[in-house]
C-alpha cells in the first residue's frame, strides 16, 4: 500500500511536471515562434529533369551496294564484330568478269600509246596513201555520176513532152468536144453532157464537173508556162536551169495526171449512175476511160522517172560532199603519219589510258562491294538473309548496333532551352533501382514535336560509363546538371521573400545565444520586431537560393512562422528538415547526399 501510494505520487508529479513544462513550452499566450536557418558556403546545384529511353548510339540496318545472290553469311545474331569484319559474300563472277575486261582494255589503250609513239613503218604509210587515193576516186566517181543523172534527168524531160501535148490535147478532146453520140450536135461539150446526165440522179454531179474544170485549168496553165521553158533549155545548158527544168516537169506531169483523174471520175460517176437503173451509157464513154487510163500510165511512168532523176542528182551531190570529207580526212591522215604523232594524239591516247584505268577502279570498287562489311564495331542485332536469298541494295542483310549506350529523353521548351552539348547529367533507371550511371549531353534536337499543344525537343545523352545490364529501350529518367555554384552563400528557398521586383529575408533583432536557449522544435518567440532585410539573389533549385548580395556566412534568418494552432506533430516534422548545425531546424531541407547543398531536378 506504500509503494501503490508512493507511485501515485510519482505519477502525478510527473505527470504535473510534463503538463506544466506542456505549457511553458506550446501553450502560451498566442505568441507567434520563428524557426530559424545558418546562411551557409557550399554549393548549389541546378538541374532539369526529363524521363525517356536508353538506344544505341549507332544502330545501322547493313545493306549491300550491289544485287545477286548471297553465296555466304559469316555472323549470327548478337555475335561482337569488328569494324570491316565480313559479314555476307554475294556472287562476285559476273564483277571479276568485268574487272578481266577492264584490265584488258587498259592494257589495249597502253600498247595504242605505243604504237602511236613509234614511227609508222612502210606498210602503214602505203595504206594511208592508197586511202587518200580511192577518196579523190570516189569524188570523181561521184562527180560523173551527177553529170549523167542531168543527162538522164534532160532526157526524161523530153521523153515527157514527146507524150504530154498529145495527153493535153486528147484530153481537150475528151473534155470539151462535142461527139454526136453525146448530144454533141448542139453544140454542147462532153463535160456538160457527163454532168447533167449524172445530175439527173447524183446532186454530186455538179461538184465532179467543176473539179475537173479546176485541175484541168491548172494543168493546162503550167503546162503551157514549161512547155516554153522546155524550148528554152537544151540539154547543154547549166545543171542549175536543168535542175529547174526537170523540178519544173516533174510538178506539171502530176498537174495533169490529177486532171486525168479528175475526168475519169466524172465518166465513171455517169456510167455508173445510168447503170445503176438500166440505162445504157453511151458506147463512147467506154472510149473516153479507155484513153483517159492509158494516159494515167503514161503520167504515172514519166512522174516515176523524173523522181528518180531528182533522187539521183541529189544523192550524187551528196557522195561528193562525203567524198570531199574523206579525202580531207585521208589526206589529214596521211599528213601525220609522214609527220609522226603530234602532242594533240599523244593527249588523247593518254586520256583514253584515264579512262580505263578509272574504268578498271570502278570494276574493282564493284567487286569490293560484294563483300558486304560491318560499318563499324558493335553487336550484329538481327541477321536477315541466309545463303541462296537474292540481295540489292534495298535489302537489309543484318542489322548492327554500337555497344555504346545513350539515352534520349524528352523536355519541355522551357528545361530544353537551358540544355547545351557537353552538360553533365546522372541517370537513373526503373529496371535497375540501384544503378546511377553519369553521362553527358551530346545533342539538343533543334525541332520539336507539338503533341496535343504542347511542345517537347529530344535530348541524347551519352553514357560515361557502360553496364551490361543497361539494355536498349529501358525506360530512364536524367537530371541534366544546367549551372553550378560553388563557394556561394545559400539560404532555403522558404527564407527569401518577394515585394515586387525587390527580394528580402528576416532577421531577429535578439542574439545568437537568445535564440539558441529556446527548444527547436517550437521555435522561438522574439520580443523583438523583426529585421526585414533587402538581398539580390542568383541561382536557385527546389531547396535553396543563392545569395549575392545582402547576407554574410553565419548570419541567422527566418525560415519558417509556426502559427500558435500548429501542432506538436508538425513541430516534430518541421524539426526533422532542419539543416544540421544550424539551430532552430526549420524548414529549408536538407542536400542530397550529406556534404553538398544540391537540389534535385524540378
Amino acid at each position: 500500500m506504500k509503494h501503490k501510494v508512493i507511485s501515485a505520487l510519482a505519477i502525478l508529479a510527473i505527470g504535473g511536471g510534463g503538463y506544466y513544462g506542456y505549457q511553458k513550452v506550446f501553450t502560451n499566450d498566442g505568441a507567434i515562434r520563428y524557426a530559424f536557418a545558418e546562411v551557409q558556403k557550399g554549393t548549389l546545384i541546378v538541374s532539369v529533369s526529363g524521363s525517356g529511353q536508353v538506344s544505341a548510339s549507332n544502330q545501322v540496318d547493313i545493306k549491300p551496294r550491289t544485287s545477286g545472290e548471297i553465296v555466304s553469311v559469316y555472323v549470327t545474331s548478337g555475335q561482337e564484330v569488328a569494324a570491316g569484319q565480313l559479314i555476307v559474300q554475294i556472287d562476285a563472277s559476273d564483277t571479276q568478269r568485268a574487272v578481266r575486261d577492264a584490265e584488258t582494255a587498259l592494257e589495249t589503250a597502253k600498247l595504242e600509246l605505243d604504237k602511236t609513239l613509234e614511227s609508222a613503218d612502210d606498210l602503214t604509210l602505203l595504206q594511208a596513201e592508197n586511202s587518200f587515193t580511192q577518196a579523190k576516186e570516189s569524188k570523181q566517181k561521184a562527180e560523173d555520176n551527177i553529170k549523167k543523172s542531168y543527162e538522164d534527168g534532160f532526157n526524161n524531160v523530153a521523153n515527157a513532152f514527146l507524150a504530154l501535148p498529145g495527153v493535153m490535147a486528147g484530153l481537150q478532146d475528151i473534155l470539151y468536144g462535142s461527139a454526136r453520140e453525146l448530144g454533141g450536135n448542139g453544140g454542147q461539150w462532153n463535160v456538160d453532157y457527163y454532168a447533167s446526165s449524172a445530175g439527173y440522179y447524183n446532186d454530186a454531179a455538179p461538184q465532179f464537173k467543176q473539179d475537173v474544170y479546176d485541175k484541168y485549168q491548172a494543168a493546162r496553165k503550167v503546162y503551157d508556162k514549161n512547155f516554153i521553158d522546155y524550148k528554152a533549155t537544151s540539154r547543154f545548158s547549166d545543171q542549175a536551169t536543168i535542175d529547174a527544168l526537170i523540178i519544173e516537169t516533174y510538178e506539171t506531169v502530176k498537174l495533169i495526171s490529177e486532171a486525168v483523174r479528175s475526168s475519169n471520175n466524172l465518166i465513171q460517176l455517169y456510167q455508173d449512175e445510168l447503170t445503176k437503173r438500166n440505162f445504157k451509157p453511151a458506147a463512147i464513154s467506154d472510149t473516153h476511160l479507155t484513153i483517159l487510163t492509158s494516159y494515167t500510165g503514161t503520167t504515172n511512168n514519166h512522174l516515176v522517172s523524173l523522181l528518180s532523176t531528182q533522187r539521183s542528182i541529189k544523192d550524187s551531190y551528196e557522195a561528193i560532199v562525203s567524198a570531199d570529207r574523206t579525202i580531207k580526212e585521208r589526206e589529214l591522215s596521211l599528213a601525220k603519219i609522214r609527220s609522226g604523232a603530234d602532242d594533240l594524239d599523244i593527249r588523247s591516247r593518254k586520256i583514253t589510258i584515264q579512262q580505263r584505268e578509272d574504268a578498271l577502279a570502278t570494276a574493282r570498287e564493284a567487286l569490293a562491294d560484294t563483300s558486304v562489311r560491318a560499318p563499324f564495331a558493335g553487336v550484329i542485332a538481327k541477321v536477315s538473309a541466309k545463303k541462296g536469298d537474292s540481295t540489292s541494295s534495298a535489302t537489309a542483310v543484318a542489322t548492327i548496333v554500337t555497344k555504346q549506350k545513350i539515352a534520349e529523353v524528352s523536355l519541355n521548351e522551357v528545361d530544353a532551352a537551358k540544355v547545351k552539348s557537353g552538360q553533365k547529367a546522372t541517370l537513373t533507371f526503373d529496371a535497375i533501382s540501384d544503378l546511377t550511371i553519369t553521362g553527358a549531353v551530346a545533342e539538343v534536337d533543334a525541332l520539336g514535336t507539338v503533341s496535343q499543344g504542347v511542345v517537347t525537343y529530344a535530348i541524347k545523352i551519352v553514357f560515361d560509363t557502360q553496364d551490361e545490364r543497361v539494355k536498349t529501350a529501358m525506360s530512364t529518367s536524367a537530371a541534366i546538371v544546367i549551372d553550378a555554384r560553388s563557394d556561394t552563400l545559400l539560404v532555403p528557398n522558404s527564407a527569401v521573400k518577394a515585394q515586387g521586383d525587390m527580394s528580402y529575408v528576416e532577421l531577429p533583432g535578439e542574439t545568437d545565444a537568445s535564440i539558441a536557449s529556446v527548444a527547436s522544435a517550437a521555435g522561438a518567440v522574439l520580443d523583438s520586431p523583426l529585421e526585414r532585410r533587402v538581398v539580390e539573389v542568383g541561382a536557385s533549385n527546389d531547396e535553396f537560393t543563392e545569395v549575392l548580395i545582402g547576407l554574410g556566412e553565419g548570419d541567422r534568418v527566418v525560415s519558417r512562422t509556426i502559427q500558435p494552432s500548429t501542432t506538436q506533430t508538425q513541430i516534430t516534422q518541421s524539426n526533422s528538415l532542419r539543416i544540421p548545425g544550424v539551430t532552430g531546424g526549420g524548414g529549408g531541407g536538407g542536400s542530397r547526399g550529406g556534404g553538398m547543398f544540391t537540389a534535385p531536378a524540378r
